[in-house]
C-alpha cells in the first residue's frame, strides 16, 4: 500500500494537515488524557501526540489473520498432538506443574472465547505478527480512555466527526467475552462479584491498575475485587474474598508463575473449584498455552505444513515471520534444512532470541544489539531449551507530531490490535488497538519498559450497501 507523505496512512497524513494548519501545539492534544486518572495510573503521562488510524480494509484483513491464527493456535494439541494437551505444553518448556494445571483446565468443558491482543510490526509488505497474548490478563484493557479524553481536543474531534470515524472500546468487548464464557456464573438475576486475581509477588505493583479495572467494572453492573491467589479461600462450597462470595476469578495471575509445587498447592483451590463447576475463571489456565511463542514456531514450522488448509497456510506465510524452536537443525526460511546455530551466527543482524513463556520482553535478546561472540553464547545456551529464533521486523516509520512546534517526528511502532470472540461482540472480532511507539530505529523490542509511548485508535466504518 501506498502512503501520502511518507509511511502513514492517508487519514494519519490528513491529520497531519490538519495539525498543521491549525498551529496545533502538540502539548495540547494529550493534556486532557494526562488529566486522566484512570488512563494515567498504567501510562505515567507516557503519551504520543496523536492516534493512529486503520482503514476499513486494514481492520479487516487484520481482523480476520488474527481469527485465523487464534483457531490454528487453539486446535494444534489436535492437530499435531493427537488431542494430548500435556504433550504440547512439554513441547513448549512448560513445567510438570504447569503442565498438570493447563491440563486439568483443557479438561473443563466450558469453551474457551477468542480473546488475545497482538503484537504486530508492520514492514514493508505489511503487518507482521511476533506474538499473540492469548489471556485475560491483556495490558492495555482501559486504552477507549485514551479515546475519549483525546477527543475532547477540538482538532480531534472535529477531524473524527468529518470523517466519520470510530473506536472500538477495549474493555467493554472484555466484559462480553467474559458473559459469554462464564454465562453460567454471570447471570443470576443479581450483580456477579467478580475477583481480579493477581499473584502475591506483583500484587503489590499491579494493585493500582487492578483497582482501575475495578471501577471500570462498577459501571457495567460489576462487583470487581482486587485481590492476590493467596487471598482467596474456601468456605463451605463457596470461594470468597475478604469474606464475600465470588461468582468469577477474573485471572491475572500467569501460568508461568505456576513454576513449582508450592505455587501449584497455592492455585489448587481455584483450580479445583473451577473443575467442579462452583466458579467461573476467565480465561481458562491453559489459554497461555496456546498464546505461547513456542505455539507460534509450530505454525510457522515447514514439517507441519500438512496440518493446515491453504487458505490456513496463505494466511501463515503472509502473517507470521520465520519463527523456529532453539534445536540443532531446522529449515531456513527457503524451506532448506540447515544447522541453527551455523544460521544464527550468520544471519545475527536479522533475527531475535525469545523465551517461550516470559513475558513483557523479558529475556530477549535482539542479535543486532550483541556481539558476535555473545549472540553465538546466547544462541548456544538456548539450545534444546523453551527459546525460540523468530526473523526480525523492521517497522517502517511512521510520521507524528513533533512534541514541540509544528513539525514532525518518525516513531517506529508496535501495533497491540485486541481480539475478542465474535460470538460475543459481533462483528470481525477487532477489539481495538493500542500502540506503542519508539525513536529508535534499532530498537528490539517496542514496549513501554524499553521507554516507549502510547496511542490510541481510530478506524473507518464499515462501507454501507446501496439498495
Amino acid at each position: 500500500m501506498t502512503y501520502a507523505h511518507g509511511p502513514r496512512s492517508p487519514l494519519g497524513a490528513q491529520y497531519l494537515q490538519d495539525l498543521a494548519q491549525r498551529r496545533t501545539d502538540p502539548a495540547e492534544l494529550v493534556r486532557h488524557v494526562a488529566s486522566d486518572e484512570l488512563v494515567t495510573v498504567a501510562y505515567k503521562g507516557r503519551f504520543l501526540a496523536s492516534p493512529v488510524f486503520l482503514s476499513t480494509e486494514e481492520r479487516r484483513t487484520v481482523a480476520a489473520d488474527l481469527l485465523r491464527t487464534h483457531q490454528m493456535l487453539t486446535s494444534l494439541p489436535d492437530r499435531l498432538f493427537g488431542g494430548d494437551v500435556g504433550a504440547m505444553a512439554k513441547q513448549v518448556g512448560m513445567t510438570d506443574s504447569q503442565r498438570q494445571v493447563v491440563q486439568r483446565a483443557a479438561r473443563a468443558g466450558t469453551p474457551l472465547m477468542a480473546l488475545a491482543r497482538s503484537d504486530l510490526y508492520r514492514g514493508a509488505a505489511g503487518f507482521k505478527l511476533l506474538e499473540l497474548n492469548i489471556t485475560s490478563p491483556l495490558g492495555g484493557f482501559e486504552n477507549a480512555g485514551i479515546n475519549r479524553a483525546m477527543l475532547r481536543h477540538p482538532a480531534l474531534a472535529s477531524f473524527v466527526e468529518r470523517h466519520g470515524l470510530r473506536y472500538a472500546d477495549t474493555f467493554e468487548g472484555i466484559v462480553k467475552t467474559l458473559y459469554a464464557e462464564c454465562a453460567a456464573h454471570m447471570d443470576r438475576g443479581r450483580r456477579p462479584v467478580v475477583a481480579l486475581a493477581d499473584w502475591p509477588e506483583s500484587f503489590t505493583s499491579y494493585e493500582p491498575r487492578l483497582k482501575v479495572m475495578a471501577a471500570l467494572f462498577d459501571t457495567l453492573g460489576i462487583d470487581a475485587i482486587p485481590c492476590h491467589v493467596g487471598q482467596i479461600s474456601e468456605r463451605g462450597n463457596r470461594l470468597e474474598v475478604r469474606g464475600r462470595p465470588i461468582d468469577v476469578i477474573y485471572r491475572f495471575f500467569l501460568v508461568e508463575e505456576i513454576a513449582g509445587p508450592a505455587d501449584a498447592v497455592l492455585v489448587e483451590p481455584l483450580l479445583r473449584a473451577f473443575e467442579e463447576g462452583r466458579v467461573g475463571m476467565f480465561s481458562r489456565l491453559d489459554a497461555e498455552l496456546y498464546g505461547n511463542k513456542g505455539a507460534l514456531a509450530m505454525l510457522s514450522d515447514d514439517r507441519n505444513r500438512a496440518a493446515f488448509s491453504a487458505e490456513e497456510l496463505a494466511c501463515i506465510d503472509r502473517f507470521l515471520p520465520w519463527t523456529r524452536h532453539v534445536r540443532a537443525t531446522a529449515t531456513d526460511p527457503a524451506g532448506q534444512r540447515t544447522d541453527l546455530l551455523d544460521h544464527a551466527v550468520a544471519h545475527r543482524q536479522d533475527l531475535i532470541l525469545k523465551p517461550t513463556l516470559l513475558h513483557g520482553g523479558s529475556g530477549i535478546v535482539p542479535g543486532w544489539t550483541t556481539s558476535p561472540d555473545d549472540w553465538r553464547r546466547h544462541v548456544t545456551t538456548a539450545m534444546d531449551g523453551p527459546y525460540v529464533l523468530q526473523e526480525r521486523i523492521r517497522p517502517v516509520p511512521e510520521s507524528f507530531p513533533a512534541d514541540t512546534g509544528t513539525g514532525t517526528q518518525q516513531l517506529f511502532l508496535n501495533w497491540g490490535v485486541f481480539l475478542a470472540d465474535p460470538k460475543a461482540v459481533g462483528g470481525d472480532g477487532y477489539n481495538g488497538c493500542l500502540v506503542r511507539g519508539s525513536t529508535d530505529p534499532e530498537v528490539g523490542v517496542v514496549s513501554m519498559s524499553g521507554g516507549a509511548r502510547v496511542a490510541c485508535s481510530f478506524h473507518e466504518p464499515a462501507p454501507t450497501t446501496a439498495i
